[in-house]
């Protein structure tokens, strides 16, 4: 029996983890529809028409503001973005005190989708249900990936955790480009006599549904795990989630590895959220390439990036967590730098840049998530997630203005996006000074063979 502990019973753990990795993978699939067909790619177009349409001389109200409608999706994924930044750190307290995360997992998920399955009404200049369907699904999403992350730890030993988060991110790609491509063939064909704006809305809601059909499997297959080291704290759940936010805040400065690690991400994370952000502006307005060749290249680098992902993962098994990460932010440098010398209506580079792009985006975020873990300490991880969240979401503005300044003071798109090798420079600066093994050990947590 030469699996079995000294008791003589044979230790089931390493099996029972595998199954729940395999559920908690299901979820990565299931919310990434929702990102890349909604988020990415149809919403921002769709409202901007639905805005046109209810537009007074080009100027629609938003809350007594008066808003150009083209400007819409900017103001409201900006306002979702900074509500939750401040709603994520008290959830994260309060997601730390319950054994039962994959419920909190579901009911999150199930709202964001059920949230975002309004947009099916957003019609006929009916913009306002839109604007209230995406700012709820942003919110609900959010704090579905603070429970989803903080989970990670639970199922998975510092040993895997690169592996396992890789899988995950993997598997996202792939869910979200599979649906994403069935969408756009909708799109393209329009059959049934369908409209642009219907096939829209029915692909915007096929998202919905598949996120909340998929999240099942990781509600059904995930155990219960229980509460470690929470502080004890009087009063009710709602002040007790703040009793920990504010004991948790103290105690960070106990964490300076993870803190670190938190002001890198925050600088390289907005890099590249960026980079995402403007790349189809940058391809239609300063190289000139129609609608077919973007959505083409969206396709490849969901595809790309699910290779990407696991090749990130084991790299990381050679080569540790935090290397893999510096060599995927030097190869960012690159993209940026190719960026600004691709010649204008020449498809076969930019693709290359697309492929560039998927090899390393799904790896770096990967990778950025399980490295966190190792540095933060048993008991917290929804706490620290949701400050991981926060910066993801709170600060990620700053590489959009420097985009945003750098082609008004030059009039071109391509210095706006080679000025965002800043944020990969500044980031990997600050990551370099993580000293790995120190950060792990003061969390309390298992020094990985491979650091």
């Amino acid at each position: 029996m030469s699996h079995a502990s000294p008791g003589g019973i044979a230790d089931l753990r390493p099996l029972e983890q595998e199954k729940e990795q395999k559920a908690w993978y299901w979820y990565d699939w299931a919310n990434s529809a929702f990102v890349t067909t909604v988020s990415t790619v149809m919403f921002a177009p769709y409202i901007i028409a639905v805005a046109k349409d209810a537009a007074v001389d080009n100027r629609i109200s938003l809350v007594g503001l008066s808003v150009a409608p083209g400007a819409l999706p900017s103001y409201l994924v900006t306002f979702a973005t900074i509500l939750s930044a401040l709603l994520l750190p008290p959830l994260g307290a309060l997601m730390d005190r319950t054994a039962n995360k994959k419920k909190w997992l579901g009911i999150f998920a199930w709202a964001g989708a059920a949230s975002g399955s309004l947009l099916w009404f957003c019609r006929d200049g009916n913009w306002q249900i839109g604007a209230v369907a995406i700012i709820f699904a942003n919110l609900f999403l959010a704090a579905s990936m603070v429970v989803n992350d903080s989970i990670l730890p639970l199922i998975s030993d510092e040993e895997n955790r690169d592996r396992v988060s890789s899988r995950g991110w993997a598997w996202g790609y792939l869910g979200g480009g599979l649906l994403l491509a069935a969408n756009l063939a909708l799109f393209t064909m329009l059959p049934f006599g369908l409209t642009e704006g219907e096939a829209t809305r029915i692909s915007m809601l096929s998202a919905c549904v598949w996120w909340a059909g998929f999240t099942f499997i990781p509600f059904l297959r995930l155990k219960e795990h229980p509460p470690a080291n929470v502080e004890h704290v009087e009063g009710n759940v709602v002040a007790r989630s703040f009793g920990q936010l504010f004991a948790t805040l103290r105690d960070m400065k106990n964490y300076p590895m993870a803190l670190t690690f938190l002001l890198a991400y925050l600088f390289f994370n907005d890099g590249i959220q960026t980079v995402i952000a403007s790349s189809s502006t940058y391809g239609s307005e300063e190289l000139g390439f129609g609608q077919s060749v973007l959505i083409a290249t969206i396709l490849l680098v969901q595809f790309v990036a699910f290779g990407g992902a696991l090749l990130f993962g084991r790299l990381a098994r050679s080569y540790g967590a935090k290397h893999t990460i510096l060599g995927g932010l030097a190869i960012w440098m690159l993209i940026v730098t190719a960026a600004l010398f691709l010649p204008a209506e020449s498809v076969v580079p930019f693709l290359l840049l697309g492929v560039a792009i998927g090899i390393v985006l799904g790896g770096t975020q990967a990778l950025a998530r399980s490295y966190f873990s190792l540095l933060i300490p048993r008991g917290k991880e929804a706490e620290y997630f949701s400050f991981y969240h926060a910066m993801d979401r709170g600060t990620s503005w700053f590489g959009t203005l420097v985009f945003g300044l750098t082609y008004q003071f030059t009039d071109s798109y391509r210095p706006a996006v080679f000025a965002l090798i800043v944020f990969f420079v500044l980031g990997g600066a600050i990551l370099m000074r993580v000293d790995t093994e120190r950060g792990i050990r003061e969390a309390g947590n298992d020094v990985p063979a491979t650091i």
